[in-house]
């Protein structure tokens, strides 16, 4: 149980982001998540759309003000916890990924794409700007990318969002399997306890200057070493043989 695949299993609805599907993708991702045999998270969807981003039904204003901020927040709580859960998280595209959808490609940890698959945030077309994915695009993203993104809703290729970092790798449709269970192996090689640490402190550091991030991760340093996989990691090595994880 090394892997917990999440699939998006709305194709009809192209896996929009409803408030029941953002409140099943929490459940989902926070299920279990300080299991020792859990090492990765997958996000992969059905269908020829990764995801459409919100339901606009759900949008419209025969709902009221609050149940829009509801749908809103939810998202957004989902898009961080992503960062903040203790293990990779990895997006598995093969598809259209638009507004909402682009947010959560973007928020992932790594996310392998397939060559067909395209990263839009075309919500100024309709009139709703898309201002909550911007703010995963606009760190993912060169800002002139992310704009020009945002001010036009036209798509970027699979190659151009692997150019501009919006994703980690572009793999032809039929080996876009292989290639996430490989990087998923690669990380269940490594000390669950160390990844951890590391991702929190990742996200951490990136928020802060230069002198306050090295400060940070001095300190986080020296919390690896006491660590007993940190410890059992440098003896392996200085003795040429495998680690044994405590996990």
């Amino acid at each position: 149980g090394f892997y917990r695949n999440i699939v998006l299993n709305n194709p009809r609805k192209r896996n929009a982001l409803s408030l029941a599907m953002l409140q099943s993708l929490r459940e989902d991702l926070l299920h279990d998540v300080k299991s020792k045999e859990l090492r990765v998270i997958i996000i992969s969807a059905e269908g020829p759309v990764f995801c459409s981003g919100h339901d606009l039904k759900e949008l419209s204003s025969e709902d009221d003000v609050k149940y829009h901020s509801q749908v809103f927040e939810i998202c957004a709580e989902v898009m961080t916890l992503i960062q903040k859960l203790p293990v990779p998280v990895i997006a598995k595209v093969n598809g259209l990924a638009t507004a909402a959808g682009c947010q959560l490609v973007a928020s992932c940890d790594i996310a392998v794409a397939s060559e067909k698959s395209q990263f839009a945030t075309p919500g100024v077309n309709i009139g709703l700007f898309c201002s909550t994915p911007a703010v995963a695009l606009g760190r993912s993203l060169p800002r002139k990318v992310a704009l020009e993104m945002l001010f036009t809703g036209e798509p970027l290729s699979a190659q151009e969002a692997l150019m501009h970092g919006l994703i980690s790798k572009v793999v032809p449709e039929d080996k876009l399997e292989e290639e996430t269970m490989k990087i998923s192996r690669k990380i269940c090689e490594s000390s669950k306890s160390v990844l951890a640490l590391g991702k929190a402190t990742f996200y951490r550091q990136m928020t802060q200057d230069l002198d306050t991030a090295y400060k940070t991760t001095t300190q986080v340093m020296a919390d690896n070493l006491n660590l007993r996989d940190g410890q059992e990691g440098i003896e392996a090595f200085i003795q040429k043989r495998k680690p044994v994880w405590s996990h």
